[in-house]
């Protein structure tokens, strides 16, 4: 059975191979569990207010904090399983 990274990275690739776009809120949650689960918690600034799309996946990523490496992993590819059974794979 493959590992836990390797499950993510495999879930990391099957997202862009959907049949249809996920939505933006799920795109924002795949993003956030993403960043946490690659680079920890949040290691910027806040974007500016009139950056709203750079505002909105850091607050997503923003959220996630304080969530392990290993969680965000098993979130992100619970998400991605969920995606390919609604949206198409």
């Amino acid at each position: 059975m493959p590992s836990l990274k390797e499950q993510f990275e495999e879930a990391a690739k099957d997202v862009n191979n959907l049949k249809a776009k996920p939505s933006n809120d799920q795109l924002l949650k795949l993003y956030g569990l993403y960043k946490q689960a690659t680079v920890g918690d949040v290691n910027t600034e806040r974007p500016g207010a009139m950056a709203f799309k750079e505002k909105y996946k850091w607050d997503a990523w923003k959220e996630l904090e304080g969530t392990s490496e290993e969680d965000a992993q098993e979130q992100y590819i619970k998400l991605v399983d969920e995606l390919k059974a609604s949206l198409g794979f």
